[in-house]
């Protein structure tokens, strides 16, 4: 492609006839677990395109990274490939673990995939990039996982070592993209690299509006792996994708977004993460309630408890006072196109103890990119002010982000 005269990256085009199964429905809020065909959604991932990748895949000795959200239809990639023949030779899982049932900041080690009876390696917990050893006898490494378009969801930085290890080991990349559900604008503050983390690995905003193979495209382009290096990477891209149109998961990506209004929430409210906020894990409502026992306004009650997602919510066990999103139009919220402040400046203000505010920790910064916005939200600017202080970075983001889009782009708001 003319973008990459300095890096081997191809996009398979989607020519072929082959099989494309039918969509699937949402998941509506409420819901949970797998849902039904749908008829009319003209959204394909990259996935569902087997003629595009297969062949790529026969008489070699692969690797898969991916989790529950990797399916064909419904039936989960590896399974269809291993019908297809295409057994892989090792799998690699990351946070949740490779099936998405593990609860979040859950610490797997090394196991056995109980349908397949393939060896499962973990890239979650000391372990975060695969091993030159788990590498030495493959001949390609594919790369499948539902993202969400924030810059804080850990599966990007799996994506970065997963690259990484296999630039380093001369082994080329597949990904098989699929749609971002908030890829429908840009904004927040941009990463500064010297709160570089696990949960913020490049200098993008907090919403980057690229689709995971995107931004796999623009990690290699702009040398962002070790030492510059880049591996071969190929794209198996969406057919029919829309970023201005509602993508609505069939599935929930991790344990702790039940449905698209959590999924829509998620940029803006995960913030309250690195603060002594409860964003409701440990409830049925995990990431549409906000809330802390001393919060001196709020609207609802609840009380976090440990449920399989999560079993040690934070204030586990404690009354919260807060604020109930669970009845906010999704449509709406997608519609907003921006990430959403009011909710950070809501609740410092409300909190009795300013100083507490903020978990000693400093993973708000994390979170973040910087210690700018802490700083600004505790200097009582409003969130007009702190806005304007993205401006120039957010436009130099948007320059650099368009080398990289495969799919038309959107006008900004």
């Amino acid at each position: 492609m003319s973008h990459f005269p300095f890096l081997l990256i191809s996009v398979i085009l989607l020519t072929g006839t082959g099989w494309i199964p039918s969509c699937q429905t949402p998941v509506q809020s409420g819901e949970a677990g797998r849902s039904q065909p749908e008829k009319g959604n003209p959204v394909r991932p990259g996935a569902w395109d087997t003629e595009a990748y297969f062949p790529l895949l026969r008489g070699k000795s692969f690797g898969l990274v991916c989790n529950h959200t990797a399916t064909i239809g419904v039936t989960h990639l590896v399974d269809s490939l291993t019908r297809a023949g295409l057994r892989p030779t090792r799998l690699f899982a990351p946070e949740h673990g490779f099936r998405g049932d593990l609860p979040d900041g859950h610490h797997i080690g090394h196991r056995k995939d109980e349908i397949t009876g393939l060896d499962i390696m973990s890239l979650y917990g000391d372990q975060r990039k695969p091993t030159a050893e788990s590498l030495s006898d493959l001949d390609l490494v594919v790369f499948d996982i539902q993202d969400v378009g924030a810059r804080f969801y850990t599966y990007l930085s799996t994506l970065h070592y997963v690259l990484e290890a296999c630039a380093e080991a001369g082994i080329p990349v597949v990904v098989l993209d699929r749609p971002n559900p908030n890829g429908h604008y840009v904004d927040g503050p941009v990463l500064r690299m010297a709160w570089q983390s696990f949960v913020g690995m490049h200098p993008v905003p907090v919403v980057y509006g690229m689709t995971i193979g995107e931004y796999a495209t623009m990690i290699c382009g702009e040398g962002w792996l070790k030492e510059g290096i880049k591996p071969a990477l190929t794209v198996i891209p969406l057919t029919h994708y829309e970023r201005q149109l509602p993508y609505h998961l069939p599935d929930r990506p991790s344990p702790n977004l039940p449905d698209m209004r959590s999924v829509w929430l998620y940029p803006s409210l995960c913030l309250l993460e690195g603060t002594a906020m409860s964003v409701g894990r440990g409830t049925d409502y995990p990431f549409q309630l906000i809330g802390h026992p001393d919060l001196r306004d709020g609207d609802t009650f609840f009380t976090p408890v440990s449920r399989p997602e999560s079993t040690q919510p934070p204030l586990r066990g404690r009354e919260c006072r807060g604020f109930d999103l669970s009845t906010q139009d999704p449509l709406g919220l997608f519609g907003r196109r921006r990430l959403d402040l009011s909710w950070i400046l809501k609740t410092h203000a409300a909190f009795p103890d300013p100083d507490a505010y903020f978990l000693s920790s400093g993973f708000f910064d994390k979170l973040a990119g910087s210690d700018l916005l802490r700083r600004q939200i505790q200097q009582g600017l409003n969130e007009d002010q702190i806005r304007a202080s993205w401006k120039d970075d957010l436009e130099r983001f948007k320059v650099l982000r368009a080398r990289y889009l495969l799919y038309p782009d959107v006008p900004s708001p």
